[in-house]
């Protein structure tokens, strides 16, 4: 079985549907003769052609808006935007169309589109090109908002939401485009949307985080272990709508909760989680529940970027701090 990037699953990821499915279309702006801004459409227009896999205008509102009127007539849009900082122009489609189609029409209509973006920082960029405003997808009703950390998840995770009849919005951590790799067997096989990835058992606290922050939360279980702090590790990959019987299980066996994210503390995705555990598991709980995000700012320029994001040591500290309650 082949290793990959996260990036190189990504195009595994389309190119199969591509072959597997003739509804599907993948557009956006530079994915066919450039291959896309991180290479994660290379190839697929010279092998599919043109009219499957479309160079567009550089025009965010015009990728989304293609993308629900495609859906509307049968196809099966993947639109990539370049950046998450690109994004804003989409909420119109995306709140106001894609995700009131299927209501709008008693069900006549479905919207099976997939909105692809690069998100989060680390990678030396400018402040519109490191975004993570997950939370404000997931206040969409009608959107489903997913985000892998692993060129595994990646794979199965986007064949799902190519394949659902309701729109989804897939953020892909930029950091680990090639930061990471994995063994994917290009099988075709999807992987379960709405189910959160138990990556590490254990049984003192649960540490909770998507996407990128996934690769500090798991060496910070690993430094936690050396502290003799059994660290459980879910990967929620499903922001919306999420696992919340997965959370709810765990914390009920740890007893404590820490949520790390990237994105800044206020509204983050994070509170949502601790309003769940709090309303649904407070009976479960040792300890309050903390969160390990980034800060209420605009994502600083790179001299400062390692400081804004969750560092292992942050992470570490808020769950030694939470287990010396009980």
């Amino acid at each position: 079985m082949p290793e990959v990037t996260l990036v190189e699953s990504i195009n595994l990821a389309l190119a199969r549907a591509l072959e597997d499915d003739p509804n599907v279309i993948v557009l956006g702006e530079d994915v066919g003769i450039n291959g896309g801004v991180f290479r994660a459409t290379a190839g697929l227009q010279q092998r599919f052609g043109a009219e499957r896999v479309i160079d567009t205008p550089l025009s965010e509102l015009l990728i989304s808006g293609l993308c629900v009127g495609m859906a509307a007539q049968g196809l099966r849009p993947v639109g990539e935007i370049q950046f998450m900082g690109f994004l804003y122009p989409c909420i119109d489609q995306l709140a106001n169309h894609a995700s009131r189609l299927r209501n709008r029409t008693q069900g006549r209509l479905s919207c099976p589109m997939v909105l692809r973006t690069p998100c989060g920082a680390g990678i030396r960029a400018p402040e519109h090109h490191s975004e993570s405003t997950e939370a404000m997808l997931a206040q969409i009703p009608g959107l489903r908002v997913v985000v892998p950390s692993s060129p595994e998840r990646a794979y199965g995770l986007l064949l799902a939401a190519i394949r659902d009849p309701d729109p989804v919005v897939f953020l892909e951590p930029t950091r680990l485009y090639r930061a990471v790799k994995g063994q994917v067997a290009d099988s075709g096989e999807a992987l379960p949307l709405d189910v959160a990835f138990v990556l590490r058992e254990g049984r003192d606290v649960t540490l909770v985080s998507w996407g990128a922050t996934l690769k500090e939360t798991l060496m910070a279980a690993e430094e936690l272990a050396a502290d003799g702090i059994d660290a459980e590790v879910i990967d929620l990959a499903t922001l919306k709508p999420y696992d919340e019987r997965t959370l709810l299980a765990s914390v009920a066996k740890t007893g404590r909760c820490v949520v790390v994210h990237e994105a800044a503390r206020t509204g983050g995705f994070g509170a949502e989680i601790a309003a769940l555990i709090a309303e649904r598991g407070l009976t479960s709980l040792l300890a309050p529940i903390a969160r390990v995000t980034g800060y209420d700012t605009v994502i600083p320029l790179h001299r400062l970027e390692q400081y804004y994001m969750p560092s292992v040591g942050r992470i570490v500290a808020a769950a030694r701090r939470i287990c010396q309650f009980g």
